[in-house]
């Protein structure tokens, strides 16, 4: 997602709108037209985005509402009794604003009015791309696990995994953390060491909360792939994007930074012993 700035010369709800939609469609903001003369603002580009077999879906409940992924709300600043409520990214379960190109949200007591997702008009004709299996595997830098959600995170030099359940002694096996246990990918998290080490100062274990830290792979390359942590076979399910319990958890705003780079979720295939050493390998 790369964040494209208001255009100076369109009114604040439509510049807010058109910079959100180049956002999360990571265009030019010159790309986007103007929006279709009376329509709403959220409708004034329903012809464009047609034409590039895309939609706005409205979100019923908007203020509540939370999607692994971008998209757009409409917010109405603090204070503000009139003019038209203007448009943020948002991103995350529970979700946050990752993009406010007009500051809106810049003060506190802003609240949400409603709320839409770009979605294809066609499912079945948008499948998700296939990622490049990573070509080197990778090594295990870092294991740990918590007792409960947002409780600190201890640090191991091994960990006993359990298939379909976590490793031993953490929040997922006890079914304690913030999220659901036993369902898909809810059982191990991984995440870059690359990834940790590119903040300043490096991500705390207690601030990125992932249960292993690899080196030299692509963890986002290992979605729907099997791999293995030394002899214990695993199957990536999903990007463990960020959301806005992450951020409660840490001393610094971490949502917008870890988009697509917060790591991996991953089930446990077969019961087994990982250590820090271990290599990291596709199956």
């Amino acid at each position: 997602m790369r964040e494209r700035a208001a255009q100076p010369d369109a009114p604040a709800a439509q510049a807010a709108f058109a910079a959100c939609l180049a956002t999360v469609l990571e265009l030019p903001i010159e790309d986007v037209p103007a929006p279709e003369p009376e329509a709403d603002v959220a409708d004034g580009w329903r012809r464009w985005l047609g034409g590039r077999a895309l939609g706005l879906v409205p979100v019923a409940g908007a203020a509540a509402f939370a999607w692994a992924g971008p998209w757009i709300a409409r917010v109405r600043p603090a204070g503000d009794g009139g003019g038209e409520p203007r448009a943020v990214v948002m991103f995350g379960v529970p979700s946050g604003v990752v993009w406010d190109p007009t500051g809106a949200t810049t003060a506190d007591g802003w609240t949400i009015e409603d709320g839409f997702v770009l979605a294809p008009l066609d499912v079945a004709l948008a499948p998700a791309p296939t990622s490049v299996a990573p070509p080197a595997g990778g090594v295990v830098e870092g294991i740990y696990v918590a007792p409960a959600a947002g409780e600190p995170v201890r640090a191991l030099e091994s960990a006993h995994a359990l298939p379909a359940r976590g490793l031993d002694g953490d929040r997922h096996v006890a079914g304690a953390g913030s999220f659901p246990s036993g369902v898909a990918g809810s059982a191990l998290t991984l995440i870059a060491a690359e990834v940790v080490e590119s903040f300043d100062p490096p991500l705390s274990p207690d601030e990125h909360r992932r249960n292993v830290v690899v080196r030299g792979i692509d963890v986002n390359a290992l979605v729907e792939r099997d791999f293995a942590i030394g002899a214990v076979a695993c199957r990536g399910r999903r990007l463990c994007e960020p959301c806005t319990t992450l951020d409660r958890y840490a001393r610094r705003p971490l949502l917008r930074p870890l988009v697509h780079r917060g790591g991996l979720r991953a089930d446990i295939l077969a019961e087994g012993t990982i250590a820090v050493g271990d290599a990291v390998r596709v199956r």
